[in-house]
């Protein structure tokens, strides 16, 4: 069996992380993963051990890539918006190695450069104590929220042609424009961006 390109730890996790975000951990087996390599099975529990060996790797590696998190903007709240951002981003890239994470109990580790990147935000902009930890918290909550919404709603049945809408304009309370509105699919990006600058807004002031 020819070996796709030279066997390292860093190639195999790297292996081993594609499969585990592309279709779950269940997907990632050891036989899979040699295979994706052009290896033999021996050659990856030389260079990772085994398979619990290999997935607390992979958390160790995604909890620090979740700790890659820059501020940027002319101002607290700006910057704040940009972690939100940044931290949106990161999980919606890799749900699987967060469930990984979360399995083992280190989510709020995880969490912790992201946190942390807030509180400062949150002093720049003269919050002390428990108010910038209610802001530091609620922005967080918001975010993982919406991303838990976000991938309910990718993974919900389409609605079958046919059925009854379920706003008309009694519904909506006369309003037709409404309506229309809600019949559209949300844009989702435009969304979260409104909702967070609102909450910014609330916590941090307009900047």
């Amino acid at each position: 069996m020819a070996v796709k390109a030279q066997l390292s730890r860093d190639a195999v996790l790297d292996a081993a992380a594609e499969l585990v975000r592309a279709q779950g951990p269940a997907a990632l087996t050891m036989r899979r993963l040699a295979a994706e390599l052009g290896c033999a099975v021996t050659a990856i529990y030389w260079h990772v051990g085994n398979r619990e060996t290999l997935l607390d790797e992979l958390v160790a590696r995604t909890v620090k890539d979740m700790g890659e998190i820059h501020a940027e903007g002319d101002s607290p709240a700006a910057r704040a918006e940009s972690v939100a951002l940044s931290l949106r981003a990161k999980l919606r890239a890799r749900p699987h190695l967060i469930a990984l994470v979360h399995e083992r109990g280190l989510t709020e580790l995880m969490m912790l450069p992201a946190q942390r990147a807030l509180a400062h935000e949150a002093h720049a902009a003269g919050l002390r104590g428990a108010a910038a930890a209610e802001a530091v918290r609620a922005l967080q909550f918001q975010v993982v929220g919406f991303v838990l919404v976000e991938r309910n709603r990718e993974r919900a049945p389409v609605q079958r042609p046919g059925e009854p809408d379920l706003w008309d304009t009694e519904t909506a309370e006369q309003d037709p424009d409404l309506v229309v509105a809600f019949a559209a699919a949300p844009d989702i990006e435009r969304l979260f961006r409104a909702t967070i600058r609102g909450l910014v807004a609330s916590f941090w002031g307009e900047g």
